[in-house]
């Protein structure tokens, strides 16, 4: 079997930089065991998979693929899935998404970039004193929302920058995020993102963690709309805004495509 292959680097306006994701579409869905191997044979922070959508929920079911699990939310490799579909037809605007436990998303153009609509997560604050033992510091407060995102907010950008956490005490608490932010140098917001759990010690550009910064910063600047830049090796910058009734966080990025190729099974 020969399956169409992309590489795209999401939250990036030049290859190398944002994060990068492998995009596969597909005609049916393989077995669960099959797309597992994929992601990990890619060996991206995520494999995106989707074929077209029968029910009319969507234009299209999409679902990721870590190296080690199957997850429930994936922003980064949504924008790329949508950056591959809007460049092969440019009569179209926008593409929905049908996913098994985040909803229908939406990637729509805008300029010569594309905004990814996805739920907005409240994260609320709870007291995190083993956690905060494996990433350390000294923040100002820590939160959780219940999708298993625990923020750990920090007065400025130099001490989220200078962070060691131990990663691998870290990944045997299981699959969460850990979102390690401040605000930013020459953007609004900063933030590092660590998911030794599932498979990936830091993340790039990660854009389920905005989907919970966005509501946390928005509360904090006063406004529906900021920059976002994460610190990651390769780093990438966000552009976050609430929607008016705070159901949904519209993520603003370029994508660009690296690799177009086949993948031999």
């Amino acid at each position: 079997m020969i399956l169409p292959y992309y590489h795209v680097d999401a939250f990036a306006d030049r290859p190398f930089t944002g994060n990068q994701a492998a995009v596969m579409p597909l005609e049916s869905w393989l077995d669960d065991a099959v797309l597992q191997a994929i992601g990990e044979e890619n060996n991206f922070a995520e494999t995106a998979f989707y074929l077209p959508d029968e029910t009319g929920a969507a234009d299209y079911e999409l679902r990721w693929f870590t190296p080690a699990m199957e997850i429930a939310l994936c922003g980064h490799a949504t924008l790329a899935s949508g950056h591959i579909i809007l460049s092969q037809n440019p009569e179209k605007d926008r593409v929905t998404f049908c996913t098994r436990k985040a909803g229908v998303l939406t990637v729509s153009r805008e300029g010569d970039g594309y905004t990814l609509g996805l739920p907005a997560y409240s994260p609320s604050p709870e007291k995190q004193p083993d956690i905060l033992a494996l990433i350390g510091g000294k923040p100002l407060e820590t939160l959780f929302h219940k999708g298993g995102y625990h923020v750990i907010r920090y007065e400025t950008a130099d001490e989220v920058l200078a962070l060691e956490p131990d990663l691998k005490a870290l990944a045997a608490m299981g699959d969460s995020q850990y979102i390690c932010t401040a605000p930013g140098k020459d953007s609004d917001v900063l933030s590092r993102v660590f998911v030794p759990g599932g498979g990936v010690d830091e993340d790039s550009v990660t854009g389920s963690a905005h989907a919970v910064l966005t509501p946390y910063w928005v509360k904090q600047l006063g406004r529906d709309n900021f920059t976002a830049y994460q610190a990651s090796a390769r780093g990438g910058y966000v552009n976050c805004r609430l929607e008016a009734d705070s159901s949904k966080a519209w993520l603003g990025g370029k994508c660009v495509t690296v690799v177009e190729g086949r993948f031999h099974l």
